[in-house]
C-alpha cells in the first residue's frame, strides 16, 4: 500500500508542465530496479503498481514514444515472467504491451505505422531500409511485445502466423546492433528455432547457436542463456549430459549482474525445477 500512496502523491506533481521528461526518467529507472532486483516475489508484488505508474506517465502524455516503449517492455515482462499460470490474464497483459509496442513504432516513424498488416515482401523491404542503430530500441520493444502477444495466443493459429514477422524485426536488430541487452535477441530467436524438432521443420542447431551467442555477448553472465541450451535444446535431443552441466552451472552461478539479477535469479529458480523433473523426463525417453 506505501507503494499505492506514493504514485498517488507523485501523479499531480508529474502530470503538470515540463514534467514529461521527468516521467520519461522514472519510467527508465523503474525498468532498471526490476531488473537488478533479486527478490522476485518482490517484483511479482510491487509490479503492479509500476504498472499503473507507466499508465498513468502515458495518460498524461499519450505521444511520447519513450513512455510507450518503456510501457511495452515493462508489461511484456510482467506477462512472460509473472502471469503464467492464468492465461487469461496473461493475455490482458500482453495484449496490454502489444498495444503499447505499436503505439511507440508508430510515434516514431509515422512510416512504420502499418508494419504488421504489410504484405511479408514490403515488410521485409521497409526492414532493410531501417538503417540506423539509434532505431534499435523501438525495433526490440516492438518484437519483444509482439512475442509475448503471440505466445499467450499460442492457441489462435493467426498469431503463430505472425511469427515469420517477429524474427524478422529480431533479425534486423541483430544486424543493427547485436549487443543490444547483452544480445538479448539472440535469446528470442534461438526460442523461435527450437520450438519444434528438426524432423518438424525446427532448427535446433540454429537455436543453439543463438543462445550460446547471447551468452557470450554477456560475458558469461546471462544464466537465462544456459537454461534455455539445457531446456529448449538438450531436451529437445534427449542429451541429459549437457542438460544437468548445464543447470549445474547455473545453480552455482552468482546471480547478481546488472541489468540481468532478476533474469538470473529466475533461472536459477528454473535450472533447480528441471533438474528436479530430469529424471522423470530423461527417464521416459528411454
Amino acid at each position: 500500500m506505501k507503494i499505492i500512496r506514493l504514485i498517488l502523491l507523485l501523479l499531480p506533481v508529474l502530470s503538470g508542465a515540463g514534467c514529461v521528461g521527468l516521467a520519461t526518467q522514472m519510467a527508465n529507472n523503474l525498468s532498471q530496479v526490476v531488473l537488478n532486483q533479486t527478490d522476485p516475489e518482490l517484483v511479482r508484488a510491487g509490479a503492479p503498481a509500476y504498472l499503473l505508474l507507466i499508465d498513468s506517465f502515458i495518460a498524461g502524455d499519450p505521444d511520447d514514444e519513450d513512455l510507450l516503449q518503456a510501457g511495452a517492455s515493462l508489461y511484456a515482462a510482467y506477462a512472460a515472467l509473472f502471469a503464467t499460470e492464468d492465461m487469461t490474464r496473461r493475455q490482458e497483459l500482453s495484449s496490454h504491451a502489444w498495444d503499447y509496442g505499436q503505439r511507440a513504432l508508430c510515434e516514431y516513424e509515422e512510416e512504420w505505422c502499418g508494419l504488421r498488416a504489410m504484405p511479408f515482401a514490403r515488410f521485409q523491404t521497409v526492414l532493410a531500409g531501417i538503417q540506423d542503430p539509434d532505431d534499435v530500441p523501438v525495433l526490440f520493444a516492438y518484437a519483444q511485445s509482439w512475442l509475448v502477444w503471440i505466445d499467450s495466443h499460442r492457441d489462435d493459429w493467426r498469431a503463430i502466423a505472425e511469427l515469420p514477422k517477429v524474427q524478422a524485426v529480431l533479425e534486423r536488430v541483430l544486424a543493427l546492433e547485436e549487443t543490444y541487452q547483452h544480445g538479448a535477441a539472440h535469446l528470442y530467436l534461438g526460442m523461435l528455432e527450437t520450438l519444434r524438432p528438426a524432423a518438424l521443420g525446427g532448427h535446433p542447431e540454429s537455436g543453439r547457436q543463438h543462445f550460446e551467442r547471447a551468452l557470450e555477448l554477456s560475458d558469461g553472465r546471462d544464466l537465462s542463456a544456459k537454461v534455455a541450451i539445457a531446456e529448449r535444446y538438450a531436451r529437445l535431443l534427449f542429451d541429459r549430459e549437457l542438460h544437468d552441466r548445464l543447470l549445474r552451472e547455473v545453480l552455482a552461478a552468482d546471480a547478481e549482474a546488472p541489468g540481468l539479477t532478476l533474469t538470473n535469479t529466475l533461472a536459477k529458480q528454473r535450472a533447480a525445477e528441471l533438474l528436479r523433473g530430469a529424471d522423470e523426463y530423461f527417464g521416459g525417453a528411454e
